[in-house]
């Protein structure tokens, strides 16, 4: 749920027995996990981009470092599905060589409704292959429109200053004259066309309720990635009556109704019956206290809720966005070091008020992860609301919850990141 994601990529291994030049017809089957497709080739697993079930490709294998699967771009449709469309981004298009198609609206060439079907696939058969749980979720269009709705925009900038996007699945900067996905205020300050050759990326940055502004993070003397200018300026972005300040260079949402979307799902999502405002409610991973303030929205200033965040600049801002509820505290500490500190050192009485929390949870693209729910099920809270950008971390948490004796008792999933394979969901769980 960062504005931007930095993933490290490694070229293909060299496999002596095949040749990378490989050009290859598919028929394409099913949807992956990561804004891929599936075919196979002898026998053996391709997963293919830019392409949907249902379609026929010419394709050139890309990677074959994994024994079990390989890789591959798709070159030429042959055989098109009829939910295939002229790509939304022309720069990102079939059309073009797969190594200057632009990364970052993999799902483009799909329509609105077909994107949403198949992000809804992907939840259910992860939820089914590492939660335990079959269901039948349905991914919720958000706003109406399918471009148009990123606020925050990272863009790359190569050794001779072209400034773009990566192209998909590589570090090679692709110019662009066009950001179809970014927002009329984001689009409009976008430095295309220009050249920084002392800049290594530009991060975009639109926040609603203050102007837009370019982050610039120049080369240091090695070669590396300083801090952008400006990164620590506070701006601030509004939900509804409130307004949240933040680091123009901090965490937020990208889309520009998510915030509004979540608080409301996450207020829906927590059973008010089980829900005590005198317990040690918690809110982890809570940036800038965000979800936070939706409880208190909901149920009283004097509601005591505690948010839990790393990063020191983000508690700073969550303690003034919460100075009106009394009982919000904002501790600066690692998530999973704070719940261990506490399984260790909390009172007879501070366990009761933990057993009678509701958590409400926010983690990063790669879960919570086993040391956290192991955790979480010492302490016992009530109730649990899980805010998850990545649909196989959900079903493997929820794996391991159920495996400590919660329940999933409610789903909804968002399309917050639309002409993307991205998705965003709200689980709540109870103790069995």
């Amino acid at each position: 749920m960062m504005a931007t994601n930095r993933r490290r990529y490694s070229r293909p291994a060299v496999d002596d027995h095949v040749d990378h030049a490989l050009e290859v017809e598919l028929d394409v089957t099913n949807v992956a996990h990561g804004g891929v497709f599936v075919a196979r080739y002898d026998g053996r697993v391709v997963f293919v981009a830019d392409t949907l079930p249902g379609e026929r490709v010419l394709a050139r294998v890309s990677d074959t470092r994994h024994a079990s699967f390989w890789r591959a771009e798709t070159l030429r449709v042959l055989q098109a599905a009829p939910e295939r469309r002229e790509h939304v981004w022309r720069e990102a298009s079939v059309d073009r060589t797969p190594t200057e198609r632009a990364g970052g609206a993999e799902f483009g060439h799909i329509t609105d409704e077909h994107q949403r079907e198949l992000k809804r696939r992907v939840l259910v058969d992860a939820l089914q292959r590492f939660g335990g749980i079959s269901t039948d979720a349905v991914v919720e269009e958000i706003g109406g429109e399918a471009t148009g709705w990123r606020t925050r925009v990272r863009l790359q900038v190569s050794r001779d200053g072209v400034v773009g996007p990566y192209a998909a699945r590589s570090h090679h900067v692709v110019a662009v004259d066009s950001l179809p996905l970014a927002s009329d205020a984001a689009a409009a300050i976008a430095p295309l066309g220009e050249r920084h050759p002392h800049a290594v990326s530009i991060d975009v940055v639109a926040p609603s309720d203050d102007a837009p502004r370019l982050l610039v993070a120049e080369r240091d003397g090695r070669g590396r990635a300083s801090t952008a200018a400006g990164s620590h300026a506070v701006v601030h972005e509004r939900v509804g009556d409130r307004r949240f300040a933040v680091d123009a260079g901090g965490f937020w949402q990208v889309h520009r109704s998510a915030a509004t979307t979540l608080t409301s799902a996450v207020q829906d999502a927590v059973d008010e019956d089980l829900f005590d405002a005198r317990a040690a409610n918690l809110d982890l991973y809570g940036g800038v206290g965000l979800l936070a303030a939706a409880i208190g929205d909901r149920f009283g200033s004097a509601t005591r809720v505690t948010s839990v965040e790393s990063d020191e600049r983000a508690t700073e801002h969550a303690g003034a966005n919460l100075a009106e509820w009394l009982g919000a505290t904002a501790i600066t500490a690692r998530v999973d070091r704070y719940l261990a500190e506490l399984v260790g050192t909390a009172s007879a009485s501070d366990r009761r008020r933990l057993e009678a929390a509701t958590v409400v949870l926010d983690p990063p693209r790669s879960g919570a992860g086993r040391a956290v729910i192991d955790s979480l099920a010492e302490l016992a809270p009530r109730q649990l609301v899980y805010v998850a950008c990545d649909p196989v971390a959900l079903a493997r948490d929820t794996g391991l919850l159920r495996g400590h004796g919660y329940e999933l008792t409610g789903l909804r999933a968002f399309d917050l990141f639309p002409n993307t394979h991205h998705l965003e969901a709200v689980a709540s769980f109870t103790r069995r």
